[in-house]
């Protein structure tokens, strides 16, 4: 049995993590997996002020959220898995996701990981001798040939595409070839903005896109102001 100091002690962890979920508008939950201690250091100072940021135990964190009347609060129970770090912010969910996003980096992958692009090796010198390396690039799809000396892949070849699990063969391949195909950083897996769950999935937004679609909207909308002869305060001159 735990001894009651103990007791004691999570009793009050629950209670603040409670205090915690009640404070805040928004409460977001990102993943730790893949993330390098520095990085993490480098966020809290750059994000100082605008989002408190806590690693909470889950069965703690369950503990509290049960607890509490608010239901919506518990919608964050199918999310307490794995090792997480736990956001509390008032900045709009989007801009915050959009932060993480920026703070990752490129990384060498290990088995198991998750592609973070359609991985293509270019043609062109690997720079490595013949011997082994080519039954490695042969194993995984690659064309290659033999010339000056070393090792050459024949053509592009698309290894892997975005989203999908490298195997061991190919990781240990594209490390040897110096590419890095994985991110490493902080990846929202969900926010909770008053009552409404917001996925990862759905906070991932491209800008560059949504900027260029608003801009051939205000041109369409501009062209259909002049051909129906309406006047607005950018056309009138």
């Amino acid at each position: 049995m735990p001894s009651q100091q103990i007791l004691e002690q999570k009793t009050s962890e629950v209670e603040e993590i409670k205090e915690l979920l009640k404070a805040y508008k928004y409460i977001g939950i990102a993943s730790l997996q893949k993330v390098r201690a520095a990085q993490l250091q480098a966020l809290k100072k750059s994000l100082t002020g605008k989002v408190y940021m806590r690693v909470l135990k889950n069965t703690l964190t369950k503990l509290a959220i049960d607890s509490m009347e608010d239901e919506n609060i518990k919608k964050l129970d199918d999310y307490l898995e794995g090792a997480n770090l736990f956001m509390f912010t008032d900045i709009n969910p989007f801009k915050l996701a959009i932060l993480l996003e920026k703070g990752k980096v490129k990384t060498t992958a290990k088995s198991g990981d998750i592609a973070a692009m359609d991985v293509v090796i270019p043609e062109g010198s690997t720079g490595q001798p013949p011997g082994p390396i080519i039954s490695q690039l042969n194993a995984v799809g690659l064309p290659t040939r033999i010339e000056s000396g070393s090792v050459w892949v024949s053509k592009d070849t698309l290894v892997v595409r975005k989203g999908k699990p490298i195997n061991e063969r190919l990781a240990a391949l594209l490390s040897k070839l110096g590419i890095k195909a994985v991110e490493a950083g902080l990846s929202m897996k969900v926010v909770l903005d008053e009552g409404l769950i917001i996925t990862g999935d759905q906070l991932k937004v491209d800008v560059e896109a949504t900027r260029k679609s608003l801009q051939q909207s205000s041109s369409e909308a501009y062209a259909l102001t002049l051909t129906i002869a309406y006047p607005t305060n950018e056309n009138i001159n």
